[in-house]
């Protein structure tokens, strides 16, 4: 049996077959404008890949933006397709495709992906920063998604931080880099990546905006590992492709905890071991969860 992975963008729809402990036949559309349109895309990509796979598809799991009720089929919260939210999701794709869904918010997957396949796999305890143009992550405890009562675990971007800012507003490459082009005076502003490149050749600006990027990251895993005391900290999104990201993180992490008397306690930080294929990877994971929960 094999399971169809999706994953849903803002701009775009990634999807794969699993089988064989693997990803195969991936491929995309461009993210629709209508839930009509999502509907066809996705009844026509089951289709697709029903034609082509050396077995029968399962189910359907998909990893979403959002606040993800997983029990109700309901996606609640915000996000870049408006349509998703706060309407049958998974009752509506149920009948549309014949198969059975499961839906989960995307970090989330994306830290079930490290837990069960990736950086944490073995760990009983892990937690997942997810750096994008916010914060999102994950908190995976003895095999199973924390998510709490308001299903706000694992939303560490909320957290504040220095000076009642966000650990988003401030660990974020996307925010850095808007607040470097407003004192610049940059119009367009630049990217997170030429922020990072910036403070590679000197700049003391980007030099600053970096220096407090790294440690506001730190502070948000030095705060959430004082409640979890996780085994593993894992840290994903486009931000942990850079190479010169670790380093910095760790050296904020152990400044802190000398200031704070607390070295002690081992905090064990990875760089998450999936990049594109991460929310496609964890949407399996949590189907594999949700049918041993059943």
């Amino acid at each position: 049996m094999s399971i169809l992975a999706i994953d849903i963008g803002g701009t775009g729809v990634k999807y794969a077959l699993w089988e064989a402990e693997a990803l195969t036949g991936n491929g995309s559309f461009v993210t629709p404008a209508t839930w009509e349109q999502m509907k066809a895309g996705l009844k026509a990509t089951l289709h697709n890949l029903a034609s082509c796979s050396q077995e029968p598809i399962e189910a359907v799991t998909i990893s979403v933006p959002g606040a993800v009720d997983s029990e109700a089929g309901i996606i609640g919260g915000y996000s870049a397709i408006p349509y998703i939210h706060r309407m049958p999701f998974v009752a509506e794709l149920t009948d549309l495709l014949g198969k059975p869904v499961f839906v989960e918010n995307d970090a989330n997957c994306a830290g079930l992906a490290e837990a069960f396949y990736g950086a944490a796999k073995g760990a009983k305890s892990a937690v997942s920063f997810i750096i994008g143009s916010g914060i999102g992550g994950a908190v995976v405890l003895e095999g199973k998604l924390v998510k709490g009562q308001s299903l706000f675990g694992g939303e560490f971007g909320y957290m504040l931080t220095e000076n009642g800012q966000t650990l988003s507003e401030l660990a974020s490459p996307v925010h850095a880099a808007k607040r470097y082009s407003t004192q610049k005076g940059l119009v367009p502003g630049i990217t997170g990546r030429e922020l990072f490149d910036l403070a590679g050749t000197g700049d003391p600006l980007a030099q600053q905006e970096v220096q407090q990027l790294h440690r506001a990251l730190a502070i948000g895993i030095y705060n959430v590992c004082l409640v979890v005391d996780p085994e593993v900290v894992c840290l994903g999104g486009g931000l942990s492709r850079r190479k010169d990201l670790l380093a910095p993180v760790q050296d904020q992490l152990r400044l802190l905890q000398q200031q704070h008397h607390s070295e002690d306690q081992q905090i064990t930080v990875k760089i998450c071991q999936f990049q594109q294929d991460a929310n496609l990877i964890g949407a399996v994971a949590n189907y594999y969860l949700r049918k041993e929960q059943a």
